[in-house]
């Protein structure tokens, strides 16, 4: 009968149009939440057959709801650096728990990007969602699969002890007096003597150097040394430009297998106007020989070596003599610049543009600990909707594929941002109003129906 498909298309309106109402009002209550993409109900005519020629029953409608994940909201820059937006195309991927994570734990993907570092030192969102990464290997590499889940964990930045580097490179910049005076000592100078007079108590063979100057030394564990180099000017009137030299540690005790803490002796010379003459310097090793300093491990085979007590590995040191110079003013250190740095403790977190976590420690350290991928699917609108702003992969969506930011379509990295909502206020309220009066219509083609369907009654009497 007529009037009653009437009454159920009413029926159909109202539950149509309080799914809009619903969409409508998650919509609104999500304004502000990171990355939420908003939902709309859409309406479909439901058409049925029609028995008897020359009379109507109404079908009435269904609502269909569409979501628009793809749509990409403001990035918007937020206070804190672990802080994340995705700019472009792809998903994090997240996961419920940070430690003990096993291929059954379930993985899903967000965009919402407002991570911090837990109690425990894994980042994790307001969602209470682990950041996914892989892990760096041992040799700074990461092993970026881009289909298999378990090759990514949950990311800490806490949990990495202290942080030692040690010394690779010493930069000197100083100049030797080229009118030194001969002092009265070279002329009975053997080498290792210069070394003596750092000695206490001094040995009586001791020679006074007419300069020193020192680097700092920091080993494998994060022990800060002195190593000195002492210069003499030599008297051979055919190399008035050259002067012997000596490097040794202070304590003499840092330093086994030789005398005094002698390292190396030898000469150097500078050529004409002033520079470095490393073709008959001597003191690294053979003429020609680039400076350097290396000392081997402590209980090693090497003759000059860190003491046995130290119990510390091998150092090879470059040493950058380029701004060594030999002019005709007083002999001075200017600069002795040495990278390295002792122990050191986690003080911040840093995200770069392709997805590197590093940790950043109190002593200018910086360690890379993992990397992000970005979860890419051929239909993101297809996603299904889990809790906390995130999603899973569904038939319609396709299947997943980790990328590395900014590779292969994947969007990247923005650090210190953060995604803004895509709803837009001013459209849902005027669909808010819209389907207020829809529903309102459909109520009242149910009254009208129940109307008519009265008076058919009134018939009878």
């Amino acid at each position: 009968m007529s009037i009653n498909s009437a009454m159920l298309a009413g029926v159909s309106g109202l539950i149509s149009n309080s799914s809009a109402l619903a969409a409508i009002s998650d919509n609104i209550a999500n304004v502000n939440t990171v990355a939420y993409k908003r939902n709309q109900v859409n309406f479909a005519n439901v058409v049925t057959s029609q028995a008897v020629k020359g009379r109507y029953s109404a079908g009435g409608v269904q609502a269909v709801t569409r979501q628009f994940v793809s749509q990409q909201g403001l990035i918007q820059s937020a206070t804190s650096a672990t802080d994340l937006g995705i700019s472009g195309d792809g998903f994090f991927i997240v996961a419920n728990k940070g430690a003990g994570l096993t291929p059954a734990d379930q993985r899903v993907f967000t965009r919402s990007g407002s991570f911090s570092v837990d109690a425990d030192g894994f980042l994790v969102n307001d969602a209470k969602l682990y950041l996914q990464g892989w892990k760096v290997q041992s040799d700074g590499t990461f092993n970026t699969n881009p289909s298999d889940l378990n090759m990514m964990d949950s990311i800490n930045v806490k949990n990495l002890g202290a942080a030692v580097a040690a010394t690779k490179n010493v930069v000197v910049n100083a100049n030797l007096n080229k009118t030194q005076t001969v002092s009265a000592g070279e002329a009975g100078y053997a080498a290792g003597e210069m070394a003596e007079w750092a000695v206490t108590p001094r040995p009586a063979t001791a020679t006074q150097p007419d300069f020193t100057f020192e680097m700092n030394v920091i080993d494998s564990v994060g022990a800060t040394h002195k190593v000195a180099v002492s210069f003499l000017k030599d008297n051979d009137p055919a190399n008035p430009n050259q002067w012997h030299a000596e490097i040794h540690a202070i304590p003499a005790t840092d330093i086994q297998g030789s005398t005094n803490g002698l390292i190396s002796s030898g000469v150097v010379n500078f050529t004409a106007d002033g520079q470095l003459d490393l073709a008959n310097t001597d003191l690294f090793g053979a003429l020609g020989d680039e400076p350097t300093l290396n000392l081997g491990a402590s209980g090693g085979a090497a003759t000059t070596r860190w003491a046995d007590g130290l119990g510390i590995a091998a150092s090879a040191i470059d040493l950058d003599w380029s701004k060594v110079t030999h002019y005709a003013s007083q002999s001075t250190l200017n600069a002795s610049n040495s990278d390295g740095a002792n122990v050191g403790n986690v003080i911040g977190v840093e995200v770069s543009e392709d997805g590197i976590v590093s940790a950043i420690f109190d002593n200018s350290e910086v360690r890379q600990i993992a990397k992000i991928g970005i979860a890419t699917f051929a239909n993101p609108d297809g996603l299904a909707a889990v809790s906390g702003n995130a999603y899973r992969a569904t038939i319609p969506s396709g299947e997943f594929v980790i990328k590395q930011p900014g590779v292969g379509g994947a969007g990247e990295i923005a650090p210190g941002t953060l995604e803004a909502s895509t709803v837009d206020l001013s459209a849902e309220f005027t669909g808010l109003i819209t389907t207020q009066k829809a529903y309102s219509a459909s109520s009242k083609i149910i009254t009208t129906a129940d109307q008519m369907l009265e008076e058919l009654i009134n018939i009878k009497r």
